[in-house]
């Protein structure tokens, strides 16, 4: 089969799920060798109005700000003013004197501190209240932690006021630990995380549509979200065929217009084309002028797997990733024999609560870019999307 018969594949296995109204619009691109090899869009920003897609659009990229705020702590790391063996109660002392929560609901001292590394690998024994038959999760579903009128440090203060799912150190849960390192970032520098990310890493990549707002003449750029509610349900496998249901309070959880609105964990507006500089910047360290952000040796630690077999599978609720450990800033593939679809030693990256996706493969020089917005898919499209890029390598 020729090769642009494989590169179409792609665009096709898009064009599927658009067809079958389980997504309003995909926008993908990949580089490789650091020029753009493959890139392209399918749908809509409403599929159910046919509003079409802006020249460049603007997603909620949630989860996929993570990787940003903890590269923002390993440089503070780099600076001597934060270690990875520090105790998160230095910075917050609301985090002095944790405990843990059993099934049955009673609670005991943790065995142990917060670490910074806790924070930044997801063993802290913070959770999510999306995450099913977690008891600190279930706990967190009682709060509105997750109220867009919270500053980020009031946010965090009702994070410490509820107990951890285990000791740290202990075991790896996906969770709001981001939000509160974070805060710890604003504690050491003084500053708010927009102005410290902006300065630190936003303004030297050259990016000019990622924020936690969008300004006035730029929001008929964002594409409409479809899915679940909210972050509550998005773990609700029903089994049932996907459809397309407009979310119409996407607002009031994730503004783009508020000035006060931010966090660690989720919050950022991005596009394809700049999210395209922010993951070669993971992949390298340097800026697209060639100016390094990010030591070498720091990169390197970025990179490599923290976490012991006997943590994994990692699992995100009842989704697991065979083969994946986690690093400082996201997945890491450490065994390609365990793995479930295609993929290299190596590879990392992260994803999006709203079907947003980027991988990384050294092996292969090639950095990957997945866009959608859609709250709580049961499709894997991510999967789909890059199985159907792996297999168009043809050197």
């Amino acid at each position: 089969m020729a090769d642009s018969q494989r590169e179409a594949r792609v665009a096709t296995r898009a064009q599927s799920f658009i067809d079958r109204q389980a997504f309003s619009g995909i926008q993908w691109r990949v580089d490789r060798g650091g020029e753009t090899w493959l890139e392209g869009r399918a749908g809509w920003s409403n599929a159910l109005t046919q509003k079409a897609m802006a020249d460049e659009p603007i997603y909620r990229i949630y989860s996929m700000t993570k990787p940003l705020v903890s590269v923002l702590a390993l440089m503070l790391l780099e600076r001597g003013t934060l270690r990875l063996y520090d105790q998160v109660a230095a910075f917050i002392p609301e985090f002095a004197a944790p405990e843990v929560v059993s099934n049955d609901g009673s609670r005991r001292p943790a065995a142990g501190p917060i670490l910074i590394e806790h924070l930044l690998t997801h063993r802290s024994g913070l959770s999510y209240s999306f995450l099913p038959e977690c008891p600190a999760g279930q706990l967190y579903a009682q709060t509105d932690m997750f109220a867009a009128e919270h500053s980020l440090a009031d946010m965090v203060a009702l994070i410490a006021a509820n107990p951890l799912a285990f000791d740290p150190g202990s075991a790896w849960r996906y969770s709001v630990a981001t939000d509160v390192l974070a805060r710890v970032l604003e504690v050491v520098s003084g500053e708010d995380l927009p102005a410290l990310l902006k300065r630190e890493i936003l303004d030297p990549l050259g990016l000019v549509d990622t924020a936690f707002s969008v300004p006035a003449a730029e929001r008929g750029r964002i594409m409409e979200m479809f899915g679940n509610g909210d972050l509550q349900t998005i773990m609700q496998f029903t089994g049932l065929p996907q459809k397309l249901t407009h979310v119409d309070t996407i607002a009031d959880q994730y503004p783009a217009d508020s000035n006060s609105f931010w966090r660690g964990g989720h919050g950022l507006f991005s596009t394809v084309s700049d999210y395209m500089k922010v993951a070669k910047f993971l992949a390298s360290g340097k800026t697209a002028s060639g100016e390094r952000l990010l030591s070498r040796t720091t990169h390197k630690l970025m990179w490599t797997n923290r976490i012991p077999e006997s943590q994994q599978p990692l699992r995100l609720g009842p989704v697991a990733l065979p083969g994946y450990g986690f690093g400082l800033a996201g997945r890491v593939m450490t065994d390609t024999g365990r793995a479930m679809s295609l993929t290299s030693i190596g590879e990392c990256g992260w994803a999006g609560a709203a079907s947003t996706y980027f991988w990384i493969d050294p092996a292969e020089d090639m950095v990957g870019v997945v866009m959608s917005q859609y709250l709580g898919s049961q499709l894997p499209l991510a999967d789909d999307m890059r199985v159907a890029v792996y297999q168009a390598l043809d050197d």
